[in-house]
């Protein structure tokens, strides 16, 4: 019993901090005997590129986002933008036509984001496609620090970063969101210069236009599924936070847990649809870094916590060290608890988001699970209510 507390309290421990402490080393070791080359700007890199944006009932900021890939700092000759519509019950497809600035695809069919991107694939002729969310904005440098990585042959797909946009009047929701989201970002720098990131930014992914396939129409997390099967041919998939995609965080906790909880139920999808990630004798760096950063917290680690709590409980007669743990992990979920609490009463306690959040987060991945089971996640979703700023 003892033995296994420990394994599972090694396993939590792993997958949320000491992951990211061993790669740390890692990249410095690896930075020791394989220097970095750094990209030269003397000759601008420019391929042609289409900037896909899937829409689904974006009429209150579909204008204002059609701005914003308008300014974006790139050839116009060799840079193409379309939406694409379909499903939208609102003004979204009326406005943007109206508009008359880009161009529009629609179906009256609402199939999900991954059915909508296999059509859009269909216009796509340019060398490089890069997609990103209606609710978001870009830098205007975006496309151009994307693409610059493409001069590298062995570059098959380049992700974005996601920023949330907080305010001093932060709820749990942002303060959580936007923490994660650092440390996220912090893990995929350090995934792409050991070899290849694990998970793409859906609100930013760029491709070699050549390597996209078309998805399963029931796929949840469509940018995770592309980008990994490229990295399974050979390819890397790589980071590059100097083109950034900002969003408010969910309006509050329910919205981020609505969303979290699709996220989990893909999760699972695609663990289910990447079997030969798990092959560690053909792929051991990506099996690695992809079991480290992702299979542990969309399975094994959340699964951990209830045991670790049990197992605790019949351990306290141990002595004093597993009577502070457990102590240690009663206000923890205390904590937990209350910011729930204050939350319903609009009451905010920042050093109440984190316990939180964490706790939500592996909530979701229970949610998660029972959904992928039960089948009842669709890839068509609910929009996330999003804070105004």
């Amino acid at each position: 019993m003892e033995v296994l507390f420990w394994i599972l309290v090694f396993i939590v421990f792993y997958a949320y901090l000491g992951y990211g402490i061993l790669l740390y080393f890692l990249v410095q070791l690896k930075r020791l005997f394989t220097p970095s080359k750094k990209l030269t700007d003397e000759t601008p890199y420019e391929p042609t590129v289409t900037l896909v944006v899937p829409a689904y009932n974006e009429e209150d900021f579909i204008l204002k986002k059609v701005e914003n890939c308008l300014q974006l700092d790139y050839p116009k000759d060799k840079f193409e933008i379309i939406f694409i519509t379909d499903g939208s019950t609102d003004r979204t497809k009326e406005l943007l036509e109206q508009d008359g600035r880009v161009k529009v695809l629609h179906e009256d069919r609402r199939a999900g984001k991954s059915a909508a991107e296999n059509r859009a694939m269909k216009f796509v002729k340019s060398e490089i496609v890069v997609f990103c969310d209606a609710n978001t904005l870009l830098n205007k440098e975006a496309i151009r620090e994307l693409v610059k990585h493409y001069r590298d042959p062995k570059i098959g797909a380049v992700s974005g970063e996601k920023r949330i946009m907080t305010s001093e009047a932060e709820g749990a929701s942002a303060a959580g969101e936007g923490l994660y989201w650092k440390y996220e970002s912090a893990l995929k720098k350090m995934d792409s210069e050991m070899l290849t990131i694990v998970g793409a930014a859906g609100e930013l992914i760029s491709f070699r236009t050549s390597l996209v396939q078309d998805l399963e129409e029931d796929t949840i997390l469509d940018d995770f599924m592309q980008s990994m099967r490229i990295a399974l041919k050979g390819y890397r998939v790589i980071y590059e936070p100097k083109a950034y995609a900002m969003e408010t965080a969910s309006a509050d906790v329910k919205e981020e847990l609505k969303r979290k909880v699709r996220i989990c139920a893909g999760g699972w999808q695609s663990m289910s649809r990447l079997l030969p990630a798990f092959n560690f004798f053909k792929h051991p760096l990506l099996t690695f870094l992809y079991t480290s950063h992702r299979v542990l917290r969309w399975s094994i680690a959340a699964f951990s916590l209830p045991f670790i709590f049990i197992l605790n409980i019949f351990l306290l007669k141990r002595g004093w060290f597993y009577q502070v743990l457990f102590a240690g992990q009663v206000l923890f979920y205390l904590m937990a608890l209350i910011g729930w609490y204050l939350k319903s009463k609009k009451i905010k306690v920042k050093v109440l988001f984190v316990p939180y959040y964490f706790t939500m987060m592996n909530y979701a991945v229970f949610a998660g699970f029972i959904r992928w089971l039960k089948g009842s996640q669709k890839a068509t979703w609910e929009r996330a209510r999003r804070a105004t700023t």
